[in-house]
């Protein structure tokens, strides 16, 4: 254990392309937060992916596709509130394998219907994946069908949605943060990222903990950043324990860029965003290791 080293990305290659550095998908957003698919979107785009496919309710799409003018978007059946309908598994399940990771969860809302859909999308996945907010809380009834994927899955929590994966308290949560992330990781075959002050990083026998960030970064929707930077990183191909100890980095690298600039109190997530590229060239560990 100990304070996290991050590696960093390799030069590109000058005769590479688009199609080189993976084909993110983003399933996020609801009525009144379709923000955290826009966030979580663009972060992944700012982190290297070569495509991102941002999916939210049809309803939201036209919203989303102004705010992400960079990403694709696609329209998934929605609830009568606003949610991703379980339909929506009709229309994902034949087109998973065409993408390189899934980004699942930032603003998705927790309509029943909308939970059931994570419960069984979640059996399918076989692709690196992120499982951030809303998605983790649907989970909390059956987290057991996490396991067994041939690439871990890199889970997200904050130390409430920890909580209720585990059916737990908070309050024990953070009694204990270091042996309940490293035993929740080992259960459940994952890489696990419990974010807080002294971001930690485990796959249940490995663990770091994070350097970088500061109270500003306390804002809505600073974790739909983490969770694009993350998609970012793993899209491009690289090991999901490796991504997640850099993605805690640079995420909380932006905010200390922002907050010298213009000071905690008034950070907002946007301002991360723009701040990703430099905190990624401020990353001189060794490279990362890569599956392709």
């Amino acid at each position: 254990m100990g304070l996290l080293a991050p590696g960093s990305l390799p030069p590109r290659n000058a005769e590479s392309h688009k199609g080189d550095y993976g084909h993110v998908l983003v399933v996020a957003g609801c009525r009144g937060m379709i923000g955290a698919a826009a966030l979580a979107a663009t972060s992944a785009l700012r982190s290297g992916a070569g495509y991102v496919t941002a999916a939210c309710p049809a309803g939201e799409r036209p919203v989303l596709a102004t705010k992400v003018t960079s990403a694709m978007t696609l329209g998934l059946p929605e609830t009568p509130d606003g949610t991703v309908a379980h339909s929506a598994l009709d229309v994902l399940s034949p087109r998973l394998e065409t993408f390189d990771c899934l980004a699942l969860g930032p603003g998705l809302g927790r309509h029943p219907e909308t939970r059931q859909f994570v419960l069984d999308l979640v059996p399918l996945i076989s692709l690196p994946a992120v499982i951030d907010a809303d998605a983790l809380v649907a989970l909390g009834s059956d987290p057991e069908r996490i396991r067994g994927k041939p690439i871990p899955p890199v889970l997200t929590p904050h130390p409430g949605e920890l909580a209720a994966l585990l059916s737990t308290s908070k309050q024990q949560v953070l009694r204990d943060r270091e042996s309940i992330a490293r035993e929740t990781a080992r259960r459940l075959q994952v890489v696990l990222l419990l974010k807080g002050h002294r971001t930690i990083i485990t796959d249940g026998t490995r663990l770091q903990i994070n350097s970088t960030g500061n109270p500003g970064m306390a804002t809505a929707g600073s974790g739909d950043v983490l969770t694009g930077i993350l998609a970012g990183i793993l899209a491009q191909g690289y090991e999901p324990y490796e991504a997640a100890v850099l993605a805690a980095w640079v995420h909380g690298r932006a905010g200390d860029r922002v907050a010298a600039r213009l000071g905690q109190t008034g950070l907002i997530s946007e301002d991360l965003v723009g701040e990703i590229p430099f905190a990624f060239a401020e990353a001189d560990g060794p490279h990362l290791p890569g599956r392709r």
